[in-house]
């Protein structure tokens, strides 16, 4: 079975021009089957403040009203997705842009409105990897924005750590998969002051222990989530640090394991 590697950038990368460039070249020339997964950066924020659509954030993230869902809808699944496909051409990649309606690969469902209200916001429910599988064979390289849908025509505003562990799980029966989260740290750290504190394995259990002591907390705890969400549904491994850890396995960063 081959392995392929489910890449997730984040809005560190997207939003410096430089950085993108240089990971893109990197992730171009990388072998194998992989995926890669993107968020929407700044950009969204900033289009809406110059429209005068009014950007509101409860815990982090984003509330999806119809002009927010529309705004999004083209920032991240027109504008960002279509400039990193047509930077992976230049690079010799053939590449391919998703949202979760294009070949029903991502079904969600929309949030509850209890107990906060997100809006559009989605949860996955079913992944369909049937066309990712056939295009990756191909060596074809899927590369997946934050937007999903709920199969009824709605399009949904979707965490892309989320997805991204999602479309690992759903490719696990092809392929052993390896889910790679990529943001500005060098891993998880026991000090958010201090990147040289590095935590290089977290299993399960450390994992309670670590947010009983209020090592790790807010935004990094879902990511965690997602990654243990990951192992228990036969994901090989699961990692998080900055770009260099895709290309460079020695590099210092964070892994997950169960036990």
């Amino acid at each position: 079975m081959k392995t392929i590697k489910i890449v997730k950038i984040g809005g560190n990368i997207i939003n410096d021009e430089k950085a993108l460039h240089s990971f893109l070249t990197d992730f171009a020339q990388l072998k194998g089957p992989k995926v890669l997964v993107h968020g929407g950066g700044k950009l969204a924020s900033e289009l809406a403040k110059q429209l005068s659509i009014p950007v509101t954030m409860i815990d982090g993230r984003r509330v999806t009203d119809t002009q927010t869902l529309d705004l999004i809808t083209m920032v991240y699944a027109g504008k960002i997705n279509k400039q990193i496909v047509a930077k992976l051409q230049a690079n010799n990649a053939n590449a391919v842009g998703f949202t979760g309606a294009d070949g029903n690969t991502i079904v969600s469902t929309k949030r509850p409105a209890e107990p906060i209200d997100y809006g559009f916001a989605g949860d996955v429910i079913t992944v369909n990897p049937k066309i990712v599988t056939v295009l990756i064979n191909n060596e074809v390289t899927p590369v997946f924005c934050a937007i999903t849908h709920d199969a009824n025509g709605q399009l949904l505003n979707t965490n892309a750590d989320t997805i991204a562990a999602e479309l690992a799980i759903g490719l696990s029966t092809d392929f052993n998969t390896e889910l790679y989260y990529c943001f500005e740290k060098p891993g998880v750290l026991s000090d958010v002051a201090d990147d040289t504190s590095v935590i290089e394995q977290i299993t399960l259990e450390t994992y309670t222990q670590l947010k009983t002591d209020g090592v790790i907390f807010e935004g990094m705890l879902p990511k965690l989530d997602n990654c243990f969400h990951a192992l228990k549904n036969n994901v090989q491994k699961v990692h998080i640090g900055n770009t260099a850890m895709v290309f460079n396995s020695n590099n210092k960063h964070t892994s997950l394991q169960l036990s």
